[in-house]
């Protein structure tokens, strides 16, 4: 990931040096932070504390009846590979990068994201309370606590990592994540808003953490980084189709269920609810690449100005001969 930068007529200054310090530059993280934790609420409210979202959430559930062996062989993987150790270990991993290229702002701030995410989804699947309002008891299970802890660790890698790979980190990290949050609806131990929340709680908590980098390094001069733009079209590219066809397949299923209940089957519910899972995943993603893109410090001053150099004399023509 580069700075781009366009060349000055007269001093050849890089644009975009010291750009971004005013009061956005923090504070509209800070926003972002409020929007996804609003997100959080909006969701719980819809598919949480309403009959009809809570059976169309459940439909989406209850229809994942896939028998592939390999999708199933994958969706197993994905499950028991994400254990406490190995997620401890990548956090350890995490942090040790912040350290080791000086940046232990961002390592403090991978600490914050990882362990406020997942402290905050453990506290609300305590305290918030589910009713039964579909005939399908069940305990509270919103949000995901393996979207989180995957999603979390997710973030923690791109905010300490180099700017050069943030990117391809970012897509690695995501299809990572999409694997888990189907695979964990597909064992019927998650519902797909659980996975949606889960995402956004941990966005919240990256915002929050990348608006207190940005205050603690708001006087540093330096030149301001943009995300990775083949990253951003891909997540681009797939968050659009995704959530394309999660509309109209979540839509579907609300018609079918306010009109004609047991009208759609549960593996078309059950897709449609992939896509939403996939949509959300591609755009949370894309918002935090773009937030965690940040600045590179700067020491270096703007470029002298190039003189001109002088043009050669003009060599004398020779005389004609015969003059």
């Amino acid at each position: 990931m580069t700075a781009l930068a366009r060349r000055t007529a007269k001093t050849g200054e890089p644009a975009d040096r010291g750009g971004g310090r005013g009061f956005w530059h923090a504070v509209g993280h800070a926003f972002v932070a409020l929007l996804a934790a609003a997100g959080v609420a909006g969701v719980y409210l819809a598919c949480v504390r309403t009959p009809l979202g809570q059976s169309v959430d459940t439909l989406m559930m209850r229809g994942a009846d896939v028998d592939h062996p390999r999708v199933v062989e994958v969706l197993n993987r994905a499950l028991n590979g994400t254990t406490l150790v190995s997620l401890v270990l990548v956090c350890v991993a995490a942090a040790a990068i912040g350290f080791v290229r000086r940046r232990v702002d961002l390592a403090v701030a991978a600490g914050v994201l990882v362990l406020g995410a997942n402290a905050s989804t453990r506290l609300f699947k305590i305290r918030l309370p589910r009713p039964n309002l579909d005939d399908f008891p069940a305990p509270n299970s919103f949000p995901s606590g393996h979207t989180t802890a995957a999603a979390s660790v997710a973030f923690a890698l791109i905010l300490v990592l180099p700017f050069a790979i943030r990117g391809t980190v970012a897509l690695i990290g995501a299809a990572y994540v999409t694997v888990i949050a189907i695979a964990t609806v597909w064992a019927e131990w998650h519902r797909p808003s659980d996975t949606v929340a889960a995402l956004l709680v941990v966005l919240a908590w990256g915002a929050g953490a990348s608006a207190l980098v940005r205050a603690y390094r708001s006087r540093i001069t330096g030149v301001t980084v943009r995300p990775n733009r083949m990253a951003m079209l891909i997540f681009g590219g797939v968050g659009a189709l995704s959530a394309l066809a999660g509309l109209l397949g979540v839509g579907a299923v609300l018609l079918a269920e306010s009109a004609m209940p047991d009208f759609v089957s549960g593996r078309f519910a059950f897709a449609a609810g992939i896509a939403g899972i996939a949509a959300a995943v591609a755009a949370v993603f894309a918002i935090w690449v773009r937030l965690a893109a940040g600045d590179r410090p700067s020491t270096d001053g703007p470029a002298p100005a190039t003189p001109r150099q002088a043009r050669p004399a003009a060599r004398p023509k020779p005389a004609r001969r015969g003059a």
